[in-house]
């Protein structure tokens, strides 16, 4: 699978472990995050990844900060871009079923390594019911 990431300053440990576990995994990965702990502005790092996901460049993303609210509203932004903010292996999963989530958005101080590495694993190999949640999909685009 080809995943693109991208993460402002507080997301870079996450980042680069989380690239890792991917790319150990056989997964094909696509970093347009920060390596730095510097100050930087998260949409600089999160646009890039929503538009390789809305190009279809890629089958994913993940996006990282601090919150993961910036970056998860950064990717929203742009058409047929469904990032969920998720905070537990669980939502990661009904993101993806009910949803059809194509960004997985992290929370980098609000979970620990472990929490973002089960997220992410439930993310890649959840996929999307469609039935009933179909409709309600087609329903979230405004234009």
């Amino acid at each position: 699978m080809d995943i693109s990431i991208g993460n402002d300053h507080a997301g870079v440990d996450l980042k680069e472990a989380i690239v890792s576990h991917l790319e150990q995994q056989g997964h094909n990965t696509q970093n347009h995050g920060t390596n730095s702990e510097d100050s930087v502005d998260y949409a600089d790092f999160i646009h890039p990844v929503a538009q390789d996901v809305e190009d279809k460049k890629v089958d994913l993303g993940i996006i990282i900060c601090g919150s993961g609210n910036g970056a998860a509203m950064t990717a929203n932004k742009h058409k047929n871009i469904r990032a969920a903010l998720c905070w537990s292996a669980e939502i990661s999963k009904l993101s993806r079923q009910h949803n059809d989530a194509n960004i997985l958005s992290i929370p980098a101080r609000f979970v620990n390594l472990e929490q973002a590495l089960e997220m992410v694993d439930t993310f890649v190999t959840t996929s999307f019911e469609g039935g009933r949640h179909q409709k309600r999909i087609e329903k979230i685009p405004c234009s």
